[in-house]
């Protein structure tokens, strides 16, 4: 991290302290009372999910849109001082957010609750990952049946922030297992729609390995997990040679990543004689616009497996 940027940051959670102390414990606690708690999040799928739980007895602030790559994603000034006045920041963790890390931990510091979802789950769960230092693949909602652990654990903190609510968060949170298990079942009927010889996903970066694992696809990414990690000449050599000795009919490229890493992949592939299709468009590690179909978790589910078996099938 820059040394211009490790100021601004400890200048805003000094700005941010002070406010708070000139304010009272008194004052904050006063406006906990009469407010809905104030939870940021970092990605669209954890927005989209504690919006789900929380309902109208909570206030949820994002921090990324649709199609940014948290990846890559650094924070800006604005963002610090949002998480600083932060009842609860939500986060995936498992390095998935890597260029916050350091803020996470100054907050964590200044009094800030947070939760890192991902670090939550049982390791028995988690996939194991070289590219980060021997941790693990943080792209943890691709298993339907992850994203349902993550519900109870999002639910437990807004009980604890909120217990007035608990109730209606266990509502919510039940009524949204229901729909889960039901997404669940779909894409596990989809998938074996597909022969399993041709249960091939190649995308332009390692996110669908949890994808891949609880429906039975062999993953491919052009990128490592991270797509700090840039496709080298020799990556885009082995997968074309993949490609054309398996005879894989299709390559997606993703909504968060440039194209120009599959569309090189696919001129190498030509180059051999062989033609395969881009598939289409699939959401990683972002969900679609708000308000669109793919504005949901559910929805970006979905429309993923139905992408990916349309393709392979060349429907």
């Amino acid at each position: 991290m820059k040394i211009k940027t490790i100021w601004i940051l400890v200048l805003l959670l000094i700005t941010g302290l002070f406010t708070a102390a000139c304010g009272s414990d008194g004052q904050r606690s006063a406006q906990s009372v009469h407010a809905k708690p104030h939870i940021v999040t970092t990605t669209t799928m954890l927005t989209d999910l504690v919006q789900v739980i929380g309902g109208d007895y909570v206030t949820v602030e994002g921090l990324m849109g649709a199609g940014i790559d948290p990846h890559l994603y650094k924070p800006s000034a604005g963002d610090v001082n949002k998480m600083s006045k932060a009842r609860l920041i939500i986060y995936n963790g498992l390095h998935l957010e890597g260029k916050m890390s350091d803020v996470f931990a100054q907050m964590q510091k200044a009094g800030v609750a947070t939760l890192a979802v991902g670090e939550t789950l049982d390791k028995s769960r988690l996939l194991e990952s070289e590219e980060f230092d021997g941790n693990y693949d943080p792209h943890i909602w691709f298993d339907v049946q992850n994203w349902m652990l993550a519900v109870a654990k999002v639910k437990e903190a807004l009980i604890a922030l909120e217990p007035a609510h608990k109730e209606q968060f266990e509502q919510n949170a039940a009524a949204y297992i229901s729909k889960l298990n039901a997404l669940h079942s779909y894409v596990q009927a989809q998938a074996k729609r597909v022969p399993e010889q041709s249960r091939v996903l190649i995308t332009a970066h390692d996110a669908f390995n949890y994808f891949g694992r609880a429906y039975g696809f062999e993953v491919k990414g052009l990128q490592g997990i991270s797509t700090a990690a840039e496709a080298g000449t020799a990556d885009v050599r082995e997968l074309a040679d993949f490609i054309v000795q398996n005879k894989i009919a299709a390559i997606f490229v993703e909504t968060s990543v440039p194209k120009k890493t599959i569309e090189a992949l696919q001129e190498a592939v030509k180059a051999r004689g062989f033609q395969v299709q881009i598939g289409g468009e699939l959401f990683s590690d972002s969900l679609g616009e708000s308000g669109t179909p793919t504005g949901t978790y559910t929805g970006t589910i979905e429309h993923n497996i139905n992408t990916i078996v349309k393709a392979l099938l060349a429907e």
